[in-house]
C-alpha cells in the first residue's frame, strides 16, 4: 500500500499547529495549577464551635465549592480556545510555510526548465542572506560551471571533428589528382599511396591522442608503484633516433622518484612531456629533463630551447587543440593537455614557466610513496 503524499508545506504547517498545541497545553496545565494551589492555600480550617463557627465553615465550604467550579470552567473554555488556536495555528503555519518556500517553488520551476541549450538562465534569488538564498547561489554557481563545461566539450568536438576531417580531407585529394591524371605511372601511383599513408598514419596518431586525452580524464582503474626515472628512461630512449634528427641535445639527470599511480598513464604523460620538448624547439637546440625525489613527493621537469612564449599565453597552451604564441612544430596541440588531465586524475600539480630567452619548463609533482619504487 502506497502511504499518502504530504507536501513540505504541509508538514510544516502540521508541525507548526502540534508546536502551538503542546505549548499551549503546557502553559494552561501550569496555570491550572498555580490558580488551584492558590486558592488551597486561602482556606483556613475552623474548629466548629458553637452555631456562628458553624456557619462560617459552611460558607467557607460553599467558597471552595465555587473556586473548584470556576477553575474546572475555566480549564473547559481554556481547552476549547485552545484547540481553536491550534487549528488557527494550523492555517498561519500553512500561509507563513507558503511563503517561506516560495523562493523554492521558483527554484523548483526553473531547474525543471533548463537543459543544454539554456544553461545561461539563473535563479538570481533576491531577499535577506539566509539559507534558501545561500541554496539558489549555490545552484547558479552549479550552473555555471555547467555552462562552462558544456562550451568546452562543444568546442573540443568542433576542434576534433576539424582535426580529424583534414588528413582525410588531404588524402582524398591526393587520390583524386592521381586517378584524373591520364599519364599516371606505376612510381606516381606508389609516391601517392605513400602519402595517403602518411596522411593516415597522422589520422592514427590523433585519434591515439584523443583516446588517451579521453582516458586520462575517466579516473584511475588502478595506482601502482612505479619510478619516475625509470619510465623516463624507457620514453628517452625510444626517442634517441629522433633527437638526433633534429640535431638536438639531450641531457637527463634521472634520480630515482618513487610515486603511486597507473604506470601505462604516467608512461604517456612523460612521453607528451618529452615529445612537446622536441617538436617545439629550435635548430640545434637544447632539452634538459631531470627527475628527483623531493620532501614528500617526486617530481619529472622537462626544459626545451624554443621560440619566445608569452605569459599571457601560457594558459592556453594545456587547452585541446591550442598551440599559442608563435609556437611551432608539427602536432594537434593536445600534448600539454594530455599532461594536465593525466597530472590531475593523479593528483598531481602540474607547472608551466615560459623561459626568458625562448622555450618552456614544465614541471609534474607527484605526491611520493614511502615504499620503494618497482622498477
Amino acid at each position: 500500500m502506497r502511504r499518502p503524499h504530504l507536501t513540505v508545506r504541509l508538514r510544516l504547517a502540521l508541525l507548526y499547529g502540534l508546536l502551538f498545541l503542546v505549548s499551549g497545553a503546557a502553559l494552561l496545565t501550569l496555570t491550572y495549577v498555580l490558580v488551584r494551589g492558590a486558592a488551597q492555600a486561602t482556606h483556613v480550617t475552623i474548629l466548629p464551635v458553637g452555631s456562628i463557627a458553624q456557619a462560617r465553615a459552611h460558607a467557607l465550604q460553599a467558597i471552595a465549592s465555587d473556586q473548584q467550579r470556576m477553575l474546572n470552567l475555566l480549564l473547559f473554555w481554556s481547552a476549547i480556545v485552545l484547540a481553536v488556536m491550534a487549528t488557527a495555528s494550523i492555517g498561519l503555519g500553512w500561509v507563513v510555510a507558503g511563503r517561506i518556500l516560495g523562493r523554492l517553488r521558483a527554484f523548483t520551476a526553473t531547474a525543471r526548465t533548463i537543459s543544454a541549450s539554456n544553461l545561461h538562465e539563473r535563479l538570481a534569488f533576491e531577499g535577506p542572506n539566509d539559507e534558501l538564498k545561500e541554496l539558489g547561489d549555490t545552484f547558479d554557481a552549479l550552473l555555471g560551471r555547467l555552462e562552462t563545461s558544456f562550451e568546452a566539450q562543444r568546442q573540443f568536438v568542433a576542434n576534433a571533428s576539424h582535426e580529424l576531417r583534414t588528413p582525410l580531407t588531404v588524402g582524398r585529394a591526393m587520390l583524386q589528382v592521381a586517378l584524373a591524371d591520364p599519364n599516371l605511372s606505376l612510381d606516381s601511383l606508389r609516391a601517392t599511396c605513400e602519402e595517403v599513408l602518411e596522411a593516415q598514419s597522422e589520422q592514427e596518431r590523433l585519434l591515439e591522442a584523443l583516446l588517451t586525452l579521453s582516458q586520462s580524464q575517466a579516473g584511475l582503474e588502478r595506482r601502482e608503484l612505479l619510478d619516475l626515472a625509470f619510465l623516463t628512461k624507457k620514453v628517452l630512449l625510444a626517442r634517441q633516433t629522433e633527437v638526433q634528427e633534429r640535431g638536438l641535445e639531450l641531457h637527463a639527470n634521472l634520480a630515482p622518484a618513487p610515486a603511486a599511480g597507473d604506470p601505462r598513464l604516467v608512461e604517456h604523460l612523460i612521453s607528451n612531456l618529452v615529445d612537446n620538448a622536441l617538436r617545439h624547439n629550435i635548430e640545434h637546440g637544447r632539452v634538459e629533463v631531470v627527475t628527483e625525489a623531493r620532501t614528500d613527493a617526486a617530481a619529472i621537469s622537462v626544459t626545451n630551447t624554443g621560440p619566445l612564449v608569452p605569459p599571457d599565453a601560457v594558459a592556453q597552451l594545456v587547452e585541446p587543440f591550442r598551440r599559442g604564441g608563435e609556437r611551432t612544430g608539427s602536432g594537434h596541440g593536445l600534448g600539454l593537455s594530455i599532461v594536465r588531465a593525466i597530472a590531475n586524475v593523479h593528483g598531481a600539480v602540474m607547472n608551466i614557466e615560459p623561459k626568458a630567452d625562448g622555450g618552456l619548463a614544465v614541471t609534474v609533482i607527484f605526491r611520493a610513496c614511502e615504499e620503494q619504487a618497482i622498477g
